[in-house]
């Protein structure tokens, strides 16, 4: 026997680097579309922030 507890009754957890990859993936996507559509407002009505 083994002195460290077994854990019982749990799923086999997949690799947290899937985790990882999924996570950033999603920030990434996050983050080009603010870019878009930050660059696609300053193009239409020539300011980001602001109304005239």
């Amino acid at each position: 026997m083994s002195p460290m507890p077994q854990p019982r009754g749990g799923k086999i957890a997949a690799p947290s680097d899937l985790y990882t990859a999924i996570l950033a993936l999603a920030v990434g996507v996050l983050v080009a579309t603010a870019a878009y559509v930050t660059y696609a407002c300053y193009l239409r009505y020539d300011t980001v922030f602001g109304m005239r």
